[in-house]
């Protein structure tokens, strides 16, 4: 087999290894497998390459523009995954890690193209939050908007998710609107290679907005400005020096890291041995050291377990520790493969000798151990190996140290709160995960553990079948962790959009901010409609656009067959006397839901037109209470218009209603679904 040449993606070429190359090997045979990286490379072009056509390319399509290319790219990907599956055998990853790795990055993709899609405008500008009144009479507000940032990102991955450590990056950067200069470790760089060919080939990105590195970064980090982000994933030590970089201080680039962690599992004292809990626990633990060989940054390292329960945890996990076939990843029999390399072995030993100084290995002989269908001589294979701690208190060691493999220590807990207190010593997480089928346990442990890790996972008898596992953070949610584990946040839906964006407060009229938001603010200019709006299509309504109707009387007839006709007889609409004693009404006043009622009834159009539905209301507020006698007025207004489909798009009309006098007395937010204008 020919040795693979793995090239850089840089400013539109492709460019072949060069000088300061660096070999990579076989996971499985020890061999070399191929070469990357050079040191020629023209990083300012690079950036030069990104900023100038991948950024205005990006940052000219719409937040749903780019969650379209999302998808599009997801499913692409999905329809060659099975040549990235070929490949990345080679790293020593089995079918099931595939699962994880090629995947579970594909799966994020499309996760980050729903959120695009669905919580994020048709636009160029989020808006975050709620506008802010800065003035008695409202014409002078505040907001906080969110625009991409102007420069590039440069994501620098670890060597053991060549797929999904890149897409979890990439979405949120893209659907940002910025572009990307990815580097993955070399170790497994051609995996990601592949994945990047393949998005490139697609055609379904614009130029500049993705470029690949193999090998060095070189001076790239010095070049950077306050308009670029650095997103790393790797070893807290490395993570130190890049983060320390005086250029990148001075600019004050943003630096977002993801880190090593000796993340934790806690067996709740609830959970003994023969109840669900208990086999859950243990099938969890062997998992997460098994699962990639343990070369994962959310695996278990630490499993923490009722003092009288520590012999049956032993127990149970050494016997489902040895019936774990490790070996060649291609053979379907093999649960284990192997470490990404020979070095890496070396490492996850070393550190393994650490451990051993302060706890007994129970299981797992790294000089006996059968490996299957290779040579376990020449290739990075392992066993598990779980260590006994007896004194967790007095160790350090255990509490600092990572082996980066199928490595994982056992330590007793007295009460509760001691098992709280071994968790907080790994000085920041990941992750920690509590099993547990009593409330007031998770409770405590949130309490006690939320600040020392970025995620807590509970999981019992109830919800085992649905969850995800300790080690799968979701796109949903953020994936980082305080302390060690790098104080940073990574997914987590939009709010891993905003690390690619500048949150910016504006201040102005409501005419000022509807303009840059394009949607409409309260006090802003209205637009007559030139016809009823519900026989106006999609495109043909225009923001601010408004239809006034009213008035109509509310009558105490109207009140009591709305009472009757409902079955809501409240004593408020019904009872004079009982009325007039609550400080909040006058007397006997309309419901609430009768206003509602009359005020569709006033602006709705009944003919069959452009609007499919009406899907619900936000925001409703009611302000003042209307009595018989009052009349009703209603404004309805276009606040914001989205597309959802290729045959329809949602309507947000703000709705106002005021009784004779101007007042206000209710107001929301009315959602309907429209057709496109023919």
């Amino acid at each position: 087999m020919s040795l693979l040449e793995i090239k850089s993606y840089a400013a539109g070429q492709w460019v072949a290894p060069g000088t300061g190359a660096r070999s990579f090997e076989n996971a499985v045979t020890g061999e070399v497998l191929g070469h990357a990286g050079n040191d020629a490379l023209d990083v300012e072009a690079m950036l030069a390459f990104a900023r100038d056509k991948g950024g205005p390319a990006l940052r000219a399509m719409t937040f749903h523009q780019r969650a379209k290319m999302l998808k599009a790219l997801a499913q692409y990907l999905s329809q060659h995954k099975q040549a990235l599956y070929d490949l990345s055998f080679n790293t020593g990853a089995t079918a099931r890690d595939h699962g994880l790795d090629i995947d579970g990055g594909i799966a994020t993709l499309f996760v980050f193209a729903s959120k695009g899609r669905r919580e994020m405008p048709d636009g160029h500008v989020y808006l975050d939050g709620d506008v802010e009144q800065m003035s008695r009479s409202g014409q002078f507000l505040g907001h906080h908007i969110c625009t991409p940032l102007q420069g590039v990102a440069v994501h620098i991955n670890a060597f053991n998710f060549p797929v999904w450590g890149m897409l979890e990056k990439l979405g949120p950067t893209l659907l940002a609107g910025v572009p990307a200069i990815v580097k993955p470790a070399t170790a497994t760089c051609y995996v990601t290679e592949l994945a990047v060919r393949l998005m490139l080939e697609s055609g379904l990105l614009p130029e500049g907005a993705l470029q690949f590195v193999a090998g060095g970064l070189g001076d790239m980090l010095d070049r950077l400005t306050c308009q670029d982000a650095v997103s790393f994933t790797g070893s807290a030590d490395t993570a130190l020096k890049l983060r320390s970089n005086p250029h990148l201080l001075r600019e004050s680039v943003r630096f977002v890291a993801e880190q090593d962690s000796l993340n934790a599992s806690i067996l709740g004292p609830d959970a003994e041995p023969g109840t669900p809990e208990f086999d859950l626990f243990v099938k969890e633990v062997h998992r997460e050291m098994t699962v990639k060989a343990g070369q994962k940054c959310t695996a278990i390292r630490r499993i923490i377990a009722p003092e009288a329960h520590v012999p049956a945890v032993i127990e149970a996990l050494s016997a489902r520790l040895a019936k774990t076939p490790i070996g060649d990843p291609r053979a379907e029999a093999t649960r284990m493969g192997a470490l990404v390399s020979n070095g890496q072995k070396r490492d996850v030993l070393e550190k393994a000798a650490v451990i051993g100084a302060e706890a007994e290995r129970v299981f797992g002989d790294p000089d006996a151990f059968e490996v299957h269908g290779a040579d376990g001589a020449k290739g990075a294979f392992l066993p598990p190996m779980l260590f006994h701690c007896a004194d967790p208190d007095k160790a350090e060691r255990i509490h600092d140290t990572e082996a980066f493999g199928p490595v994982s220590t056992v330590m007793g807990y007295r009460d509760l709160g001691h098992a709280v207190q071994i968790a907080n010593r790994g000085g920041g997480s990941l992750v920690a995960s509590v099993i547990t089928h009593d409330p007031a346990v998770a409770r405590e442990v949130a309490l006690g553990a939320g600040a020392f890790h970025g995620r807590l996972y509970f999981n019992d008898r109830n919800s085992m079948k649905e969850s995800t596992g300790h080690g799968s953070p979701m796109p949903h949610l953020v994936h980082g962790g305080p302390g060690r584990a790098g104080g940073g946040e990574e997914m987590g839906g939009v709010r891993g959009v905003m690390h690619y964006m500048q949150r910016t407060s504006i201040q102005g009229s409501p005419d000022m901010l509807s303009a840059i938001g394009n949607r409409w603010v309260p006090g802003a200019a209205e637009v007559e409609a030139p016809a009823h709006p519900f026989t106006r299509g999609f495109d043909d309504l225009a923001i601010g656009e408004t239809l006034h109707a009213g008035p109509r009387e509310i009558t105490l007839a109207d009140i009591e067959h709305f009472a009757e006709f409902t079955g809501d007889t409240f004593y408020a609409h019904m009872d004079e006397e009982a009325a007039a004693r609550n400080p909040f009404f006058p007397g006997r006043v309309a419901h609430g839901y009768l206003l509602l009622s009359f005020a569709a009834g006033m602006f709705v159009e009944p003919n069959e037109g452009p609007v499919l539905a009406n899907t619900g209301l936000d925001g409703l507020r009611f302000m003042k209470p209307v009595v018989a006698g009052d009349a009703l007025n209603v404004r309805l207004t276009v606040k914001q218009k989205t597309r959802r489909t290729d045959d329809y798009g949602e309507v947000r009309w703000h709705v106002t209603l005021t009784n004779q006098d101007g007042e206000k007395v209710a107001e929301y937010e009315l959602l309907t679904m429209n057709a496109y204008s023919a």
